[in-house]
């Protein structure tokens, strides 16, 4: 039995970390014989029960230097981890687990990982000494690739692949309809949907002002009906919330928390989606829902690059005017879209088998 630990960002009801985590769980297994997984998590016991494996708290430091010492591989998953954007402090964490997997002699693996921005001097060069000691690095995009290339890590150890979240399974869009009817944002015959996830860490308020006036434009001219979908739900739900009380009941707002599954479905029920979140563009391409994509990093503009969608706008410079440019455009291109999207898909997902290629190659070298 090999035994694999997997570190990233689970158990805060993060949908797009948590789909991250399904796709990684789900293909492990499949595609490896006798594979034991633990998870380090924020909530141990709902990560146990809802992906069926060992969970450990990812702030233990006991629970840590146990989980380590008992792996033989440490899996870092998916996500934008190695950053320090977000916070100085996320990126030393991720980096103590893999040096101390590096330490007590165990394979390390970075998993399709979206890589910076990293800013400061010693994070870089953190960075660059535990990655040149890592048994495998696979990242989700050339721009991931480059970064490493300028720190200091050998082009030899780095392969390129996608985000894993792309393989995710497509569900039933009835479920998704039953949400919205219960949500009281039925889809209603004969009228557009537009599904729009916008990010509420640290909210512009003049993005936010211009999305009120996209919503009631997109009502007066084209009778459509818009959904406030909160992705991260605990940063997102307010932010949508302050939205549809604005608008006052011109848009719809989803209130509750849903799984992945289910917020899957919902995206496949809309007929586009506006996204600042980066894992429900990935869910609008899965589901073959043309997106307008809304950046605020630089993984927005690799993935809409990688299906060939142009970046329309940044949160800081997102406006009616421009907006009503690029609506017009992807609904009267809207099956050229899907069709691009679809073909770059199945390129990007055959590029996934990578990962657990080199994780079956480690597996042979540990016998």
């Amino acid at each position: 039995m090999y035994k694999i630990l997997i570190s990233g960002y689970y158990g805060f009801n993060n949908i797009g970390d948590e789909s991250i985590l399904r796709t990684v769980i789900d293909n492990l297994r499949e595609k490896l014989p006798d594979v034991d997984i633990t998870v380090l998590s924020q909530d141990p016991e709902q990560t146990a029960e809802k992906f069926g494996v060992k969970s450990v708290r990812r702030m233990s430091l006991p629970d840590i230097f146990r989980a380590v010492g008992w792996c033989d591989l440490l899996l870092s998953g998916g996500g934008s981890l190695l950053q320090d954007a977000t916070s100085g402090r996320s990126i030393l964490y991720y980096l103590f687990i893999l040096g101390l997997a590096q330490l007590l002699g165990r394979q390390t693996f970075i998993y399709s990982q979206g890589i910076g921005p990293i800013s400061t001097p010693r994070n870089r060069r953190l960075t660059a000494s535990i990655l040149r000691r890592a048994d495998g690095i696979v990242v989700r995009d050339a721009k991931s690739r480059d970064l490493l290339l300028e720190i200091g890590v050998p082009d030899k150890l780095i392969v390129v692949t996608a985000d894993p979240v792309i393989r995710v399974k497509k569900p039933d869009s009835a479920l998704g309809l039953r949400i919205l009817e219960r949500e009281n944002c039925p889809k209603q015959d004969g009228h557009l949907t537009v599904g729009w996830a916008v990010k509420a860490r640290k909210p512009n308020r003049e993005f936010l002002q211009e999305v009120y006036k996209c919503i009631l434009w997109l009502r007066e001219a084209y009778g459509a009906d818009s959904v406030l979908i909160p992705f991260f739900y605990d940063e997102d739900v307010g932010v949508c919330e302050e939205i549809a009380r604005r608008l006052e009941g011109k848009a719809g707002c989803l209130r509750q928390k849903y799984l992945s599954e289910e917020t899957l479905s919902i995206i496949g029920c809309m007929d586009v989606l506006v996204g600042v979140r980066l894992h429900s563009l990935i869910y609008a391409a899965v589901m073959g829902v043309p997106m307008i994509g809304v950046s605020y990093d630089p993984k927005v503009d690799s993935f809409l690059a990688s299906i060939e969608r142009p970046t329309h706008f940044t949160v800081e410079n997102f406006t009616l005017e421009g907006f009503q440019s690029a609506f017009a455009e992807t609904m009267e291109d809207r099956e050229k879209i899907c069709d691009t999207t679809a073909r770059c898909l199945e390129g990007l997902v055959s590029k996934l088998d990578r990962n657990e290629e080199f994780i079956r190659m480690l597996m042979e070298q540990s016998k």
